[in-house]
């Protein structure tokens, strides 16, 4: 709770806080140019990148749900880049990966593409950031596997009997019955990638042209480089507030799409 009595001071880190009312939440909304900019690259972000992660990982988790010779060597080189996707060397790799001589246009132009500064490039350099997100899939997809293996057989078997496609049964029953996984992973993907840091401060430092400044980097920024620690703090609860927010609404509208077996429908 130091924080919170932080975000109403003035404090330059070197001497004591000084009380200054609302003045760090004025300023926010009134004064700093940049907020605005940062909230939307945040949002962007999120918007792009939880959606894809989601789609990717169930779709590994169904693929990876079948018992066949190996399967847990697939599943593990799967989730190796979730463990070492938040790594400094990764996001390095990453970096040199995108870069104007990097592999990337390296292959683009085995087929005669002439290729570009991925991350100096203010058009895709957030791109690159989200698309390392979604490679990231590991300990989603793990989850995902685990609600696939809680689904009865006998209502795939039954339904095939009935001559249920396994289009139809992935809609009508594959997806209501891992509604509440979804729903769980979507909340923390949702929650991580607000906090998103580590991949635009060493890829791109959030340029180019403050394309990729995000959220949490201005609050860095504003913290250990200014040092205004009171006026961060103010970001860090306002982060905070956000996340709670749309967690709330979240659980609000969990209600008209998610499902629990044990209740009968709908909850």
């Amino acid at each position: 709770m130091q924080s919170f009595y932080l975000s109403f001071t003035d404090y330059p880190l070197l001497r004591d806080p000084e009380w200054v009312g609302t003045e760090n939440y004025g300023r926010i909304f009134g004064e700093d140019p940049i907020f605005m900019k940062s909230l939307g690259v945040t949002f962007a972000y999120v918007l792009f990148s939880v959606p894809l992660k989601l789609f990717f990982s169930l779709m590994v988790a169904i693929l990876l749900n079948r018992e066949i010779r190996g399967i847990s060597f697939y599943r593990t080189m799967v989730y190796i880049p979730s463990l070492i996707g938040g790594s400094v060397a990764v996001a390095v790799l990453w970096k040199n990966m995108f870069g104007m001589d990097g592999y990337v246009n390296h292959m683009l132009g085995w087929f005669g593409i002439t290729g570009i500064g991925w991350v100096s490039n203010p058009n895709t350099a957030l791109g690159t950031l989200i698309l390392l997100a979604t490679w990231q899939f590991g300990s989603t997809m793990i989850i995902f596997l685990a609600g696939l293996k809680q689904i009865p057989r006998d209502l795939y078997e039954s339904s095939g009997v009935d001559g249920a496609s396994k289009i139809r049964q992935f809609f009508h029953i594959t997806l209501p019955m891992l509604s509440p996984v979804m729903f769980f992973n979507l909340v923390l993907g949702i929650i991580g990638s607000f906090q998103m840091f580590n991949s635009a401060f060493i890829i791109t430092g959030g340029g180019p042209a403050n394309s990729t400044y995000t959220y949490a980097l201005m609050l860095y920024d504003k913290a250990f480089k200014n040092f205004e620690m009171g006026y961060a703090s103010a970001l860090a609860w306002l982060l905070l507030f956000l996340i709670a927010l749309l967690t709330a609404v979240n659980f609000y509208a969990s209600k008209y799409w998610v499902f629990y077996e044990s209740e009968g429908g709908r909850k």
